[in-house]
């Protein structure tokens, strides 16, 4: 647990990525992508390690909102309706100060299950 505390979320224009500013004097930048498929929701995460989900085929996926939740947390809602990740302050900075070896994680993981980060072609 940190004692940090942000000062600042902003999502880009493209709304394709977050910059979290904490009061520590750390800033991250945080892509949409990374923080849908590493969102702390137990549809991603389950309720155990073995039941985590590999979410793959999120390349494009955008921010459309964030909703403050109490002190502690943001509700960030992505264009493909997920909404149920509340990332707290200490999450977010634990995504920061490890998001290259979380990204290889799960770029490796993609690998191993033989899935993509290109989304799905819907047929007709």
């Amino acid at each position: 647990m940190t004692n940090a505390w942000p000062k600042e979320l902003r999502v880009s224009r493209d709304r394709r990525s977050l910059t979290v500013s904490f009061d520590n004097g750390e800033t991250y930048n945080l892509s949409a992508e990374l923080l849908r498929v590493a969102s702390p929701s137990a549809e991603v995460q389950g309720h155990s390690p073995e039941q985590r989900v590999t979410v793959a085929g999120k390349i494009n996926v955008e921010i459309t909102k964030m909703e403050p939740v109490g002190n502690y947390a943001v509700r960030i809602i992505f264009d493909d309706m997920h909404d149920t990740g509340l990332f707290s302050w200490d999450y977010l900075i634990e995504l920061g100060r490890n998001k290259d070896s979380r990204w290889q994680a799960y770029l490796d993981d993609l690998a191993e299950k033989g899935l993509s980060r290109e989304p799905a072609i819907r047929r007709r």
